[in-house]
C-alpha cells in the first residue's frame, strides 16, 4: 500500500498546515504504545498484535509505503512522526521517502503475539539463562545459552504453555559449557582348551622273512652298531665277524604328553613298541579396558595396536599394499539428551594376529586376525553400566583313527586305533560405562603411571642391575621456573619469564625466605625437579 502522510492518495504539494490538520483528524490506532523508536535507514521493529510504536524520523517525509497493511499499518502524526501498529502475526516492510526520493526510513516490521510478555516470563522463570524468543512465521524460535540440557527443555515447555498449542516452539538453545562424555569399555574373555590323545606303534626287525609293523602312533628306530673287539658283550661268530649291538631308538617326547616305550627280542625278532599318551589343558585370559572422552555429538576413536600390511595384486603384475588395523580399538559417538541421559553409538573391538590361519601371497606370509567386535546403540545415565554383548561357547570334538575290522577286536583292538578328544570353552563379555565429565582445573590432580618414577643411577645400573624404581604416589618431576627478573649474563639484562605454574600437591612446599640453590656465579635457570 502506498499512501501520503494522511494515509490517502494526495498531491505532493500539500502545505505543511494541511498535513498537520489531516494528521490531527486521523483516527487513533488501537492500544498504541507511547514508546519511541529512533529512525534508521534499515532495521527490524517487533510489535505485538494490537499494539503500536511511535517512530520519529530524522527529516520530513513525503511518501509512505506499506507492503502488507493486513499485518501492520501506519498512521501519520506529522511529517517526522508516524505510528506503526500490528494487526496479525507475520512480517511486512515499511518505507518512507523525502520529496527528492531519498529514503528517510525503511524497516521490517515483525508482528507476533505477546513478544514482550514471553521474554519477561523467561526472565522471571530462568534469570540465569540467556534465552531470546523470536517469532517467525507462526512459530517461536528460542536461541541463546543455558546451563544444562534440562534447562533447555524447561524453557521450551514454558514458552509452549504460554503461547498455546496453535503456535509451534522451536528450540536451538545451547549449553554454556560443552558436555563431554568419557566412555569406559571392559572386554573380558576366558578361553579354555582340553586335548587328549592316545596312539600305539609296534615295530619289528629280524633276520628272518617275517616282519610286521602297526603304526597308529609315532614310530621309533631299530639300528645295529658294529661291535668292537675287547668290549664286553661282543663275540666273534662262526664266520669271524663281529655281530654288533642292537640299539632301540624311542620316539622323541611328545609336545602334548608322554611316550611309553618297550623294546626287546622275541622269537628271533627285535620288537619296539611305543604308546603315546597326551593330555593338554590351556587357558587364555584377555582383558582390555580402553576409555575415551569425546564431545557430545562428536565421534571419538582410539587404537592401541598396529597395522599389518596386506599385499593386493593389481593389473599388469603390480602389487599394492593395504594396511589392516589390529589391537584394542574403540569408536563411539555420544549424544547427551535433554534429561541428562546419554545415547551412545559404540563400536569396541579387540583383535590380534593369528599365524595359524596365515596365507602366503606372492611369497609373503600374511597372518589372519582373531577379532572380537560389537557395534550397537544404547541409552544410559552417567555412571550406569550395561553389558552390550556376550558369548558362551562350548565345543567338543572326539575323533577315532582306526583300522577296519581289527580295531573292533577285544583287547588287541587297541593296537589298531588311536583316539583324539578336544574340548574348547570360551566366555566373552563386553561392558560399557559412560560418565559426564568436566576438565580438571589443576593438572597435578591427575594421577599418571609415571608418578614417583626415578631413573637408575650409573652405580645402581651397573653394580645392582637396577632398571628403574619409584614409589607409588610419589613425587613426580615437575617444571620449575626461575625467579622473576633473574640476570642473564648473555644479554646483560633482566629477562622476563612467564607466570609460575600451579604447585603440585605432591611437591613439598617451599619455605618463605628460602632461595633456590645455584652454583656460584651462575644465574638461576628454568628446568625440571629431580
Amino acid at each position: 500500500m502506498r499512501t501520503s502522510m494522511t494515509g490517502m492518495r494526495a498531491s505532493l504539494g500539500w502545505s505543511f498546515a494541511a498535513v498537520l490538520a489531516a494528521a490531527g483528524t486521523a483516527p487513533s490506532a488501537p492500544a498504541i504504545a507511547q514508546a519511541q523508536v529512533s529512525a534508521a535507514p534499515a532495521g527490524l521493529v517487533q510489535v505485538n498484535t494490537g499494539r503500536g510504536r511511535l517512530v520519529t524520523l530524522s527529516r520530513p517525509m513525503s511518501d509512505l509505503f506499506v507492503a502488507d497493511d493486513t499485518i501492520a499499518d501506519v498512521q501519520v502524526r506529522s511529517p517526522t512522526q508516524l505510528y506503526i501498529f500490528g494487526k496479525k502475526t507475520g512480517e511486512t516492510t515499511i518505507s518512507a521517502t523525502a520529496k527528492g526520493g531519498a529514503i528517510v526510513y525503511s524497516s521490517t516490521v515483525r508482528v507476533g503475539n505477546n513478544l514482550d510478555s514471553i521474554q519477561q516470563m523467561l526472565g522471571l522463570a530462568m534469570p540465569e539463562a540467556q534465552v531470546v524468543a523470536t517469532p517467525m512465521n507462526g512459530l517461536v524460535l528460542l536461541t541463546g545459552t543455558v546451563a544444562a540440557p534440562e534447562d533447555a527443555a524447561e524453557a521450551e515447555r514454558l514458552v509452549q504453555a504460554f503461547v498455546g498449542d496453535a503456535t509451534k516452539v522451536l528450540s536451538r538453545l545451547k549449553t554454556a559449557t560443552p558436555l563431554q562424555v568419557n566412555l569406559q569399555v571392559r572386554v573380558a574373555e576366558v578361553s579354555r582348551s582340553f586335548v587328549k590323545t592316545i596312539g600305539v606303534n609296534l615295530t619289528s626287525r629280524g633276520s628272518g622273512n617275517f616282519l610286521f609293523n602297526i603304526a597308529q602312533g609315532r614310530q621309533g628306530t631299530i639300528t645295529t652298531v658294529p661291535g668292537v673287539v675287547g668290549v664286553p658283550g661282543t663275540a666273534i661268530d662262526a664266520n669271524g665277524a663281529l655281530p654288533g649291538n642292537t640299539l632301540f631308538g624311542f620316539p622323541a617326547k611328545s609336545t602334548t604328553g608322554s611316550t611309553i616305550g618297550m623294546a626287546g627280542r622275541l622269537l628271533g625278532l627285535d620288537l619296539l613298541a611305543a604308546i603315546d599318551l597326551g593330555e593338554q589343558t590351556g587357558q587364555v585370559s584377555t582383558l582390555a579396558n580402553p576409555n575415551l572422552t569425546a564431545l557430545s555429538g562428536e565421534t571419538g576413536t582410539f587404537l592401541a595396536g598396529g597395522e599389518v600390511p596386506i599385499p593386493i595384486a593389481q593389473a599388469l603384475g603390480t602389487v599394492s599394499v593395504e594396511y589392516k588395523q589390529y589391537g584394542v580399538s574403540l569408536a563411539y559417538t555420544p549424544t547427551v539428551l535433554s534429561d541428562g541421559r546419554i545415547s551412545l553409538r559404540v563400536r569396541p573391538e579387540v583383535s590380534q594376529l593369528d599365524y595359524s590361519n596365515a596365507v602366503t601371497l606372492n611369497g609373503t606370509r600374511v597372518p589372519g586376525l582373531t577379532t572380537r567386535r560389537t557395534e550397537t546403540t544404547v541409552e544410559l545415565g552417567s555412571g550406569q553400566s550395561m553389558m552390550i554383548s556376550g558369548l558362551l561357547s562350548n565345543n567338543h570334538n572326539n575323533t577315532y583313527d582306526k583300522t577296519p575290522g581289527l580295531a573292533s577286536l577285544p583287547i588287541i583292538g587297541a593296537l589298531f586305533r588311536s583316539n583324539s578328544f578336544q574340548r574348547n570353552e570360551t566366555e566373552l563379555v563386553v561392558i560399557i560405562t559412560p560418565y559426564l565429565v568436566k576438565p580438571v582445573n589443576n593438572p597435578a590432580d591427575i594421577a599418571l603411571p609415571t608418578d614417583g618414577y626415578k631413573a637408575p643411577t650409573d652405580a645402581g645400573r651397573v653394580l645392582l642391575g637396577d632398571l628403574g624404581g619409584g614409589t607409588t604416589g610419589g613425587r613426580r618431576p615437575v617444571p620449575s621456573v626461575a625467579p622473576m627478573g633473574y640476570a642473564n649474563p648473555a644479554i646483560g639484562a633482566a629477562a622476563p619469564v612467564g607466570p609460575m605454574p600451579t604447585r603440585d600437591p605432591q611437591q613439598p612446599a617451599i619455605k618463605t625466605g628460602t632461595k633456590p640453590k645455584t652454583s656460584k656465579g651462575a644465574a638461576p635457570m628454568p628446568g625440571f625437579s629431580n
